[in-house]
């Protein structure tokens, strides 16, 4: 056995493509065109500039443009279902035939969902599981898209104020394993399913750090691609002592322990910089390879 062995190929099957990767993490670019977003809100709030910032993303290494119109920073208020549609909608329809990377639409509304599918989207991430619009599942099915199954506790409204969990691991992967069967009874494969066990979504930070270190635990129970969406949380703060605004460097150091873990999926914000540090990474580790008793 040797180092390189700790990351395992996976392939991830979308309405047009498949994603697989064998050595470095895919990288799931952030792009939310909101204007009160914890970490960057209001920087894509028009069409033009979030056009622009998803070009820029997938020059800097994206594998995947995830686009949102709600934000779902602790204690955000909803937006109606006509407000989340005009911030994502035009944006995703001046982007097909400009990428070479597949859409991603960050959302818990089945219309959203449909539309953003019909305009040229691949994947659907939902926070809640596909669990807080009862039409999602079929969306999906028809649509023949990728899912993103996440776990939450609560909504964004509630999620943060007394999270609690016996152990949160067996109980992430349970909530988890139950979604991905509701996705097999509704007529979506496995192939099409990725999960995510929803870092910051109704945890402390005790709960994330355990979350972190189960990846290959996970990712062994459920048998499917892990997404990680780690960048810039305010975990990271316990970590660094440090403000939500200086948590770069903390963002850089969580996809490097979670590349070594072999976590398949990364979801960043600065792409360019988690781009280049991981393959810093794996060039210095490939060209030291051991093999292990």
């Amino acid at each position: 056995m040797t180092v390189d062995s700790i990351a395992q190929a996976f392939s991830w099957t979308l309405s047009r493509r498949s994603i697989s990767q064998s050595r470095l993490p895919v990288l799931m670019g952030i792009l939310n065109v909101t204007p009160d977003s914890f970490s960057d809100g209001g920087r894509f709030s028009t069409i033009d500039a979030a056009v622009n910032g998803a070009l820029q993303l997938a020059e800097d290494g994206a594998d995947i443009i995830d686009i949102g119109g709600e934000s779902t920073r602790p204690g955000a208020e909803p937006v109606s279902q006509q407000e989340e549609l005009r911030r994502t909608i035009p944006v995703i329809q001046r982007l097909i035939g400009q990428l070479r990377v597949p859409v991603s639409i960050d959302t818990t509304k089945a219309e959203v969902a449909r539309q953003a599918l019909d305009a040229g989207a691949e994947i659907v991430n939902d926070i809640s599981g596909l669990t807080f619009d009862r039409d999602m599942l079929e969306v999906c099915r028809k649509a023949d898209a990728g899912v993103c199954v996440m776990h939450i506790q609560g909504n964004p409204q509630t999620m943060q104020q007394n999270p609690q969990y016996r152990n949160v691991v067996n109980e992430v992967i349970e909530f988890l394993q139950q979604q991905v069967d509701r996705c097999l009874m509704a007529g979506i494969p496995a192939e099409r399913m990725c999960i995510d066990p929803g870092i910051g979504f109704g945890k402390t930070a005790d709960h994330n750090l355990e979350l972190l270190s189960a990846v290959p635990r996970i990712q062994q129970a459920l048998q499917r691609p892990v997404l990680i969406g780690h960048s810039r949380k305010r975990f990271l703060s316990k970590i660094l002592g440090r403000t939500v605004e200086e948590h770069a460097a903390g963002t850089i150091g969580v996809a490097l322990a979670l590349a070594e873990l072999g976590t398949d999926i990364l979801r960043i914000h600065d792409v360019r910089a988690v781009r280049d540090a991981l393959v810093a990474w794996d060039t210095i580790r490939r060209r030291n390879q051991v093999t292990l008793p």
